[in-house]
């Protein structure tokens, strides 16, 4: 693969790793590529030739946008319904409205999946205010999944741009989110006596969490993303790691942004988009790596792969 910087890294393409699970988490931009051009079909072409992924965790998928640049259809969910067949579709907006005749306008996350799906859960991101700046509604959508035979959360997620109050706020909640799951994994809930939603789905503590972030490694949410939790060790909390230092350890990160589109972003690429994985699944990471090659988007896609226990 033709690389378009030194420190990019290169996404596998066509052949599975072998592994329980393959990911791709992508800021899509509804589909509009370098050249302006909205086309969910090339969106699609480009996933499935990095790899033959499991889950495919998508930002910035709209119903109802179709002002936004490139002039996106109405209902994005559908098209990306039919273009991945054999895929459960789950989306979670994070800003969802109604124009005055009803019509949805809604704008978030997406995830696909061929694994077996056992929980799903939609997380309203902190907004707190900030007058100084934009800003919009964020979210996290989180699934557990049976990766071959281990219960796995993958969350997919994208933080606000504009104000680093709101992403420190944001962080400290998915933060504070994972150390429940962990304390639903340690302490299970009691069941009823009969069948209904009482009845608790078991919750791992293992978990994927990719996303644009919108800060590069030296922002305070990925900082804070990577903090040691207080009394890990006793309350059986499991830390975050990056998946890309853990294998590609003293190299900076690959850009995942700015590298094609100079109108949007005239600076120098960087990266701003992150697979983290807790402690327990790091002796299964096959690879971490960024396609650096596309041009569908204003991000680069990231590509992880999992081993078998």
């Amino acid at each position: 693969m033709a690389l378009p910087a030194q420190n990019t890294g290169t996404a596998r393409r066509g052949n599975r790793a072998g592994g329980d699970m393959e990911l791709i988490s992508w800021n899509i931009q509804w589909g509009r590529g370098a050249d302006g051009r909205v086309d969910l079909a090339r969106t699609v072409r480009t996933l499935h030739a990095i790899a033959d992924a499991d889950v495919i965790c998508l930002q910035e998928v709209t119903r109802g946008y179709s002002e936004l640049a490139g002039e996106p259809g109405s209902d994005q969910v559908a098209e990306l319904t039919a273009l991945l067949p054999g895929y459960r579709i789950l989306y979670a907006p994070a800003v969802d409205r109604f124009t005055m005749d009803g019509a949805p306008r809604q704008f978030g996350n997406l995830m696909a999946t061929r694994l077996p799906l056992l929980e799903v859960f939609r997380h309203a991101l902190p907004w707190p205010a900030d007058p100084t700046v934009p800003s919009m509604p964020r979210v996290a959508l989180e699934a557990t999944v049976m990766a071959g035979e281990r219960r796995l959360r993958v969350i997919c997620t994208h933080l606000e741009y504009y104000s680093t109050h709101q992403r420190a706020a944001q962080t400290d909640a998915l933060r504070a989110w994972h150390r429940e799951a962990c304390e639903h994994a340690s302490q299970p809930g009691l069941r009823e006596s009969g069948p209904g939603p009482f009845t608790p789905e078991a919750r791992p503590a293992s978990a994927v969490l990719c996303g644009d972030f919108n800060g590069a490694p030296d922002d305070i949410a990925y900082l804070r993303m990577l903090a040691p939790y207080d009394g890990c060790h006793e309350t059986g909390i499991i830390g975050w790691h990056d998946a890309w230092t853990h294998t590609h350890p003293g190299k900076p990160h690959a850009p995942t942004c700015a590298l094609y589109d100079r109108e949007q972003w005239p600076q120098a690429p960087f990266a701003c988009d992150f697979a983290f994985l807790t402690e327990d699944l790091l002796p299964r990471v096959l690879c971490c790596e960024v396609d650096g090659e596309t041009r569908a988007s204003d991000h680069q896609p990231i590509y992880l792969s999992l081993a078998d226990e």
